[in-house]
């Protein structure tokens, strides 16, 4: 799945020692698209390296590549959402979006509606 908008927030880094005594590290962003009614989706980077690699800051242009996966704990189910791959926006590519070009035709408007005279014989209505 893949998702392109601007990094809006960057959250404090987590990280810890697994059960077999390695280290991680995480990084969680929130990214908004550009629609009508934006959507903000919070996601992580996993891994000091992948963290390093992708170099996120404030304020790119992304379109994040991620999975989404669902885990138990203590009878509760919690969703992940992890980057896999990280692209920088063009301004090449952002461009249509924020042309008035690209935004939607209206519908032509409605014509005058016909004038019926008293006595016209297609006027079948009962009242």
């Amino acid at each position: 799945m893949e998702f392109t908008g601007k990094i809006i927030a960057i959250l404090q880094p987590r990280g810890g020692v697994s059960k077999a005594g390695n280290e991680w590290k995480a990084q969680e962003y929130v990214i908004e698209d550009h629609g009508q009614y934006p959507r903000k989706m919070c996601f992580d980077v996993f891994g000091a390296d992948k963290i390093e690699q992708f170099n996120i800051q404030m304020g790119e242009e992304l379109t994040v590549s991620f999975d989404i996966d669902a885990r138990q704990w203590q009878d509760r189910w919690f969703n992940s959402i992890r980057a896999w791959k990280v692209d920088r926006v063009t301004n090449a590519e952002a461009a249509p979006a924020a042309t008035p070009a690209a935004a939607p035709v209206p519908p032509p408007a409605p014509t005058a509606a016909p004038e019926f005279i008293a006595g016209d014989s297609t006027d079948d209505l009962p009242f």
